[in-house]
């Protein structure tokens, strides 16, 4: 069997795994995990990217040394963030993190130049304040320190997203895959390329953007680091979208990828664009292979983990598993807070948002995740809404997927069967493309059909209706 390397960029921490495809499985195995947590560094939160790159480095080399013979890596991450490259394919200044504040205030700028409802119909894409249209305007219009210092946007030759600065880092490649790209609110949804118009009415630098490739593309070889005709092969460079593709999906069910963030929606053969979808914020990102993702953002288990640092470093915290057994144990439903108040997006003091509320950290952890379920019921039923489908069930992958309180809680919540598994969804969505790349899996049709003989996911019935359907009602009218 040939083996594949799929490099997985989460918001901090990377994984490098070695996945084999054969005997109508796919085998993935863990070589190495990196961190690269960003930091403050002129004025602004960026990525630091030496460490991402030796993250890289290593992490192929352990590959190397699990197998002799690789024959693809390919990189995903998180979407929306980018760098800047001069005219050599030199990094000019690290990546400014999505979490960074420099997006506060763009939104009305932008929506001065474009109206919101204009914006929505050309890209399909939700609204959050840290799209990439959002930090590429910030980048170009308002940063006054970076006029004083000198504006890289002025010097650069080539904006990568970040998977593809990955891939440009590995093989000289200076190309944009569409489902990172989609996510960057500058495609257009009906043309699949990006939007001029749109680049001109804002006063954006369109020669600096990559020509765009599908997931599959050959990008080139692997030259990074030695190796016998290593290709590098782009997935679906979003971490979502490569989630999805490694999902053992069943018709109709939606799918939430939980982690940081969480992803909820369902997968669509076109985009929706109807104002009744935008009104409810939800997104059309692109999937490989003609696919679509109709999904919403939700701010998933950063919540709880950003507590747990807390805890941690005042040493009042179980371990997680000892966390979650404690939260099963109270009785009753807590939901009472909405997880995508901006309060929540990145604050000082995660614990300190919650005081209100309680100060133990096991009602705090019950708060969270009972929350979060009443959230994830609330957006299914909008989606069998906006696209007059039911939902027959949910399935849940990402390391999320081991939180067997969140997967019951959802059940509950959803009154609806959830299906768990596999953690590693990502990895193997990443690996799904690079087989099909190299003619080893026929289609997407067959690559579920593998996951689904590979896989044996953990199934959550729902419980406890009428207690979770009160807390529902007392939730919605929270999230209103």
């Amino acid at each position: 069997m040939s083996t594949h390397v799929a490099i997985d960029l989460g918001a901090g921490s990377g994984r490098a795994l070695v996945g084999r495809v054969g005997d109508g499985r796919i085998d993935l195995h863990e070589v190495h995990r990196f961190r690269y947590e960003p930091r403050l560094d002129r004025g602004h939160l960026r990525w630091n990217t030496a460490d991402l790159f030796h993250g890289l480095t290593t992490g192929l080399r352990h590959a190397q040394a699990f197998s002799s013979s690789i024959t693809s890596v390919g990189v995903d991450s998180w979407g929306v963030d980018y760098a800047l490259l001069d005219a050599d394919g030199r990094l000019l200044e690290e990546p400014i993190c999505y979490r960074d504040s420099r997006t506060d205030a763009i939104a009305a700028q932008v929506f001065a130049r474009v109206p919101r409802e204009e914006l929505f119909a050309r890209t399909g894409i939700q609204f959050l304040k840290f799209n990439t249209l959002f930090q590429l305007f910030a980048h170009a219009h308002g940063q006054a320190e970076a006029q004083a210092q000198g504006n890289a946007l002025d010097r650069a030759a080539h904006l990568l997203m970040m998977p593809d600065l990955c891939h440009h880092f590995l093989c000289g490649a200076l190309a944009g895959e569409r489902t990172n790209a989609s996510t960057t609110q500058l495609l257009n949804a009906t043309t699949g390329d990006w939007d001029d118009d749109l680049f001109a009415r804002l006063d954006l630098p369109r020669a600096l953007m990559p020509p765009l490739i599908d997931a599959g593309c050959d990008l080139g070889a692997l030259s990074a680091m030695p190796g016998d005709d290593v290709r590098v092969i782009a997935p679906a460079t979003h971490d979502t979208g490569s989630a999805v593709l490694g999902t053992p999906l069943e018709r109709g069910w939606a799918y939430i990828s939980s982690g940081t963030w969480s992803l909820i929606g369902v997968e669509l053969d076109t985009p929706r664009l109807d104002p009744a979808v935008a009104r409810a914020n939800f997104t059309n990102e692109r999937g490989a292979f003609g696919t679509v993702r109709f999904l919403k953002n939700v701010m998933g288990l950063w919540l709880l983990e950003s507590c747990r640092k807390e805890w941690a470093a005042a040493s009042t915290i179980d371990d997680l598993p000892t966390l979650l057994a404690r939260v099963a144990a109270l009785p009753g439903v807590a939901g009472a807070i909405f997880p995508d108040d901006a309060r929540f997006f990145n604050p000082r003091s995660m614990t300190s948002e919650f005081r209100a509320l309680s100060d133990d950290p096991v009602m705090i952890a019950k708060i969270i995740l009972d929350s979060l379920a009443l959230r994830y019921a609330s957006i299914l039923d909008t989606i069998e809404t906006l696209t007059g489908a039911p939902i027959p069930g949910i399935h849940i992958v990402g390391g999320g997927g081991l939180n067997e309180y969140l997967n019951q809680a959802t059940a509950n919540a959803a009154q609806r069967p959830v299906l768990a598994g596999p953690v590693e969804a990502t990895a193997a969505g990443n690996i799904i493309v690079q087989a099909i790349a190299q003619r080893e899996i026929h289609d997407l049709a067959e690559a579920r059909a593998i996951m689904r003989d590979t896989v044996k996911p953990r199934r959550y019935d729902p419980r406890d209706a009428t207690e979770w359907r009160e807390a529902s009602h007392r939730y919605r009218e929270i999230e209103q």
